[in-house]
């Protein structure tokens, strides 16, 4: 019972939360985007995109960090961001190649940790890499926030030129990763 209950634990309920957060988000910009299906979809990923922050508080706070924790929270937001990115492309708010290049950096930076993992290299997330995610998350909030509700002109030009900045930091801390890492590529087996 105490093994269940260490799985089971707030942070890791809160993570686990975020996957079912990101699965409502892709039905609500699946459907046509009024401006209340707008909203409510910008509702669910502030939601998702907090509860990042918040899973991390919590397992800080009470101690509670476990295996599945440090798996499934990074896992989590990767799919978050990933869902909205794909999302909005049909929607035509985001190009094509800038989903195509954070995700790529996405999928080579967890190659590396895996790497690095089994060598026994814990790699933890470094400032610029949530410099990334934070930049992310506020310029995909932009993105879906639906246009006009507020008197804010150029809203989704706004979210764009947060999403070039956040590609920046996407690109620049995949190579960090990458140079931090350079090591684990050079030991002979």
């Amino acid at each position: 019972m105490k093994a269940r209950a260490r799985i089971f634990n707030l942070p890791n309920i809160i993570t686990g939360s975020r996957f079912l957060l990101s699965a409502c988000l892709m039905f609500l910009l699946m459907l046509p985007q009024s401006t209340g299906m707008a909203f409510f979809a910008w509702l669910v990923f502030s939601l998702a995109a907090i509860s990042d922050w918040v899973d991390g508080y919590f397992a800080r706070r009470y101690q509670s960090i476990t295996v599945l924790g440090k798996l499934m929270d990074p896992l989590a937001d990767k799919v978050l961001v990933a869902t909205a990115l794909v999302m909005l492309i049909p929607l035509g708010r985001i190009p094509a190649w800038l989903v195509l290049i954070i995700l790529v950096r996405e999928f080579v930076v967890t190659g590396l940790r895996g790497v690095a993992s089994s060598r026994g290299i814990v790699v933890a997330a470094s400032p610029l890499g949530k410099l990334k995610s934070t930049t992310q998350y506020l310029g995909l909030g932009f993105l879906i926030f639906p246009e006009g509700l507020l008197p804010i002109p150029g809203l989704y030009q706004i979210g764009m030129a947060i999403m070039y900045l956040a590609l920046i930091f996407t690109v620049w801390s995949g190579v960090e990763y990458f140079y931090k890492l350079r090591r684990v590529f050079l030991e002979a087996d």
